[in-house]
């Protein structure tokens, strides 16, 4: 199998995209459908279940369709993020009951009103106030039983440039440090050359950062609850004014030492990791291996880009600069046992409806005018992907050992 991996994983793919066509389902479940004169061996076995838990980043009111699709995916686990318009104890423990019911587990629940919050950033005033509706939070979240949640520490929100396209055309988020960018959180939009109207310093920043997680951990800990800290998005020291002070390793490291609590973590978006390039500390490899041994990494963005900074597109996970099989390798080996979602994924045409003459020709509708809101075909391909390279991890640790083995020359 590991002499054969890279044939296994172009043939694995290739079913993953089977699968975004509406056609088909993800490796695991090819092989546990496929008849027996397909296999290389046909002893029977049951999969041991992976600890690396792929999970769909979930709308708060998903239909019963899109209930169906998750499950046709075979994901088991969801993730959900409100504001504060729907918050409480309650309104979560009601979520956690409905997905529940559907069958699914809500493992994460993050709450965009303190999440990215320039006032506990910046220590504007209303600080304390929001500091307060996080420890909230972290309350409620105990009471419903949810054991998760996402932060972020960014002053001025995820910057971005008008979008551009990546493979075949396929809409997808940029960033251009040198041309038109721009911040945006909650609905709120930052602008150069000053978010804040000042320069704000460093150690302001981390002066704020030590207040809040000193405030906010013994809380987390005694609601039995994990705090992911996200990081920046890009990776630049300073934009518009406001340093990011998790946009290196040696800041990552900081603040964990500094929070000293195993209910302290992170939440490693490997895409904005590889934004970064050569000017990380570590790459992401680096950071699941040193923080991985540690437990510290909590939940991953698997998600990908062509190229670091100063320019650069999101893409397809298979279409980036880096080889996603070694994320997941690096995983498997610190043995991750957190959530991990498809994130930030370009979107994916609807194709037109065909004539019944065959013959007849074809008009592809453009990106931007045809992309269905919930991208089903970009969630359906990534997932498929995920998936396969998450099979292949666990069959070369030997957890498939006693499942049937695909011979990969009969799988198209």
């Amino acid at each position: 199998m590991k002499d054969n991996r890279k044939e296994f994983i172009k043939k694995s793919m290739a079913l993953a995209a089977i699968s975004a066509g509406g056609i088909g389902t993800a490796l695991s479940e090819t092989l546990q459908s496929k008849t027996s004169n397909e296999f290389e061996s046909g002893f029977a076995g049951a999969f041991k279940e992976s600890t690396i838990r792929i999970a769909i980043q979930a709308p708060l009111d998903a239909t019963a369709n899109e209930l169906s699709f998750y499950k046709q995916m075979g994901i088991k686990y969801v993730v959900l993020w409100t504001d504060e318009t729907k918050a409480g104890a309650d309104y979560y423990a009601d979520r956690k009951k409905y997905f529940g019911d559907a069958g699914l587990e809500v493992c994460g629940f993050g709450n965009r009103s303190v999440h990215n919050e320039e006032k506990i950033v910046l220590n504007l005033p209303g600080r304390e106030e929001k500091i307060e509706q996080y420890k909230q939070h972290l309350r409620d979240l105990g009471k419903a039983g949810i054991t998760y949640t996402t932060y972020a520490h960014m002053g001025n929100g995820i910057w971005s440039s008008e979008r551009e396209t990546t493979r075949a055309g396929a809409s997808a988020r940029s960033f251009d440090l040198n041309g038109t960018n721009w911040g945006e959180w909650n609905g709120k939009k930052y602008y150069p050359p000053l978010s804040h109207d000042r320069e704000y310093s460093l150690d302001e920043m981390w002066k704020n950062f030590k207040y809040f997680i000193h405030a906010v951990t013994p809380v987390a800990k005694d609601n039995n609850v994990r705090i992911g800290i996200h990081p920046d998005d890009p990776p630049v020291p300073k934009l518009a004014g406001v340093p990011r002070i998790f946009s290196h390793f040696d800041g990552y490291k900081r603040a964990i030492e500094m929070a000293n609590s195993p209910n302290v973590g992170l939440c490693l978006c490997v895409g904005s990791w590889m934004e970064g390039g050569n000017n990380m500390g570590k790459d992401a490899l680096g950071m699941i291996d040193y923080f991985g041994r540690q437990k510290k990494v909590f939940k991953i963005h698997f998600r990908n880009v062509d190229k670091p900074l100063p320019h650069f597109t999101e893409t397809f996970v298979d279409n980036g600069y880096t080889d996603m099989y070694k994320v997941m390798k690096a995983l498997k080996k610190v043995n991750f046992d957190g959530v991990l979602i498809a994130d930030h994924i370009p979107r994916m045409i609807t194709p037109p409806p065909r004539n019944n003459n065959n013959n007849a020709s074809v008009t592809i509708i453009p990106p931007a005018a045809s992309a269905a809101p919930t991208n089903y075909r970009g969630l359906a391909f990534s997932i498929g992907y995920i998936k396969s390279l998450r099979d292949l991890v666990e069959d070369e640790a030997g957890n498939y050992q006693n499942a049937p083995r695909l011979n990969p020359n009969k799988l198209l």
